[in-house]
């Protein structure tokens, strides 16, 4: 009866260790695995909120971009309207009769160049920009005083040897004057320092008033210079637009 009893109890023991070492394996393998998920999780969160910063920046940046260029092209638009309505008061409808230069005038560029043939020289002259002077409002009296123009020329008088008079002159409206005069040789280099000449206004004031004489006969005189003037403020007006117009075509694409 014990050794039945016995053999009884032997069979129940190995029949319920192995469910018992089965439930507390399942149970560390669902701890394990919770663990795992929970981790995952958070390493999720994790990648989610780094990666959602960024796109935020990124969008944010690309608005204020998109704001910023059609801000500037309606300013510009603007500018377009204000410069051609000048361009149109300035534009030069002709060339004066008597004029005895050709003009040469190469869109983009800030200067011209007139070039005239004189007997046996070559005469060749190259105008800038205007420039634009005038003193502030007078505080006496409150009132403007008178703009002036003048533009820069640089007047060269060559002949069949290649030697060159070279002018450096300021037209003004009603006058024009001789800054600098120098001789250039045509086999001059620059790594030598040539003798100049004095400066002109340091000339004996004959020899100043017959180098004016001397450029008057070849051309450069009021009636020229005057012309000049509008002409390059017409230039600088029609440059402007086309300068707007090229900021614009790049703001665009």
């Amino acid at each position: 009866m014990a050794q039945a009893f016995y053999s009884v109890l032997r069979r129940a023991s190995s029949s319920v260790l192995p469910v018992a070492i089965r439930t507390a394996g399942a149970s560390r393998t669902f701890h394990d695995a919770a663990a795992a998920t929970l981790q995952k999780g958070n390493l999720s969160r994790d990648l989610t909120r780094g990666s959602f910063v960024p796109f935020l920046r990124f969008s944010s940046e690309s608005t204020a971009k998109r704001r910023a260029d059609e801000n500037l092209l309606q300013v510009v638009e603007s500018e377009i309207e204000c410069a051609e309505e000048t361009e149109d008061q300035n534009t030069v409808k002709e060339i004066p009769k008597g004029f005895r230069f050709e003009i040469e005038d190469n869109p983009g560029e800030r200067t011209i160049l007139l070039t005239r043939k004189f007997e046996d020289e070559i005469i060749k002259v190259e105008v800038d920009m205007p420039n634009v002077s005038g003193d502030d409002e007078d505080e006496d009296d409150g009132k403007d005083d008178a703009v002036n123009f003048s533009i820069p020329l640089v007047v060269s008088i060559s002949k069949g040897n290649g030697v060159q008079l070279e002018f450096g002159v300021t037209a003004f409206p009603d006058e024009i004057t001789i800054d600098s005069l120098s001789i250039k040789q045509p086999d001059d280099s620059l790594e030598r320092l040539l003798y100049e000449g004095p400066e002109f206004n340091d000339l004996d004031e004959n020899l100043q008033k017959a180098f004016h004489n001397y450029l008057e006969v070849r051309g450069i005189e009021l009636n020229t210079t005057n012309f000049l003037h509008q002409y390059m403020i017409a230039k600088d007006s029609k440059e402007y637009v086309n300068w707007l117009k090229n900021l614009r075509g790049f703001v665009e694409h």
